[in-house]
């Protein structure tokens, strides 16, 4: 059999080639995971309780549209950190003031007992499956897997994420996250397209949050329909640390 050796000399090429491709891969993927872990941390350090800003949000819910324009100052007084500039277009009314603060004030005490829902930005991010997506001159482009417990055990393998990176700044820019099956939240609730965008900006290496979209379309009780459009964006950031800081 004289084609023997230089078949097992050929099959030794292909796994010694395997092996270097696999050897490049995980070298590529742990590049990767580095990056975004550097970058998350970056956004964890930003102290945001220090930064004064202006957030717009409009709501679209079933054709039923509101907006706000808010002010939040953290050097102020609690009660007087946020304000509400307008409301559907309008100066607020003292009884929308009124209960605007009142809404404020139930936020805070639920932040205060952990009563509020949030995630974190390494929670939402499963750098294990960061995948390279795509790359320019200024971004690079990952996707990962998404699980957000909040949206339940059925949302599992049903959500998917691609997060732009910049490469200059060394920060994430957007993360968007739509759904790839129809998932079920709660009881009696079956989201059929879900779309959520979360942007940053970079001043002075602070990373602070700059929009937040959501677009989700389902249904609940299995005749009522879900039809949401929200967005709040965030502006005129002004950094105003403790008075015993530089």
């Amino acid at each position: 059999m004289a084609l023997k050796p230089w078949i097992i000399f050929i099959c030794s090429s292909i796994a010694i080639s395997a092996n270097a491709a696999d050897s490049n891969q995980s070298r590529e993927q742990e590049l990767l995971q580095q990056k975004i872990e550097q970058a998350i941390v970056k956004f964890e350090q930003t102290p945001r309780e220090f930064w004064a800003y202006q957030k717009s949000s409009y709501e679209n819910e079933e054709g039923d549209i509101s907006s706000s324009i808010e002010r939040f100052t953290p050097n102020k007084a609690l009660d007087k950190r946020w304000t509400l500039i307008q409301i559907n277009g309008d100066k607020p009314s003292q009884k929308q003031l009124k209960k605007y603060l009142k809404n404020k004030e139930k936020l805070a005490n639920n932040k205060k007992e952990g009563k509020n829902y949030s995630i974190q930005l390494r929670e939402l991010i499963n750098q294990d499956s960061l995948k390279f997506h795509s790359e320019n001159t200024s971004h690079i482009k990952m996707g990962f897997d998404v699980y957000v417990s909040h949206l339940g055990e059925d949302a599992k393998g049903k959500l998917d994420g691609i997060l732009s990176y910049h490469k200059q700044d060394n920060f994430i820019e957007d993360i968007t996250i739509t759904n790839n099956a129809k998932f079920s939240p709660m009881l009696s609730a079956s989201i059929t397209d879900l779309s959520m965008t979360l942007s940053f900006v970079q001043i002075n290496n602070a990373v602070l949050p700059s929009e937040q979209a959501l677009d989700m379309k389902g249904t609940f009780a299995y005749f009522v329909e879900i039809d949401e459009v929200s967005t709040d964006t965030i502006s005129n950031y002004q950094y105003m640390p403790p008075s015993n800081e530089e």
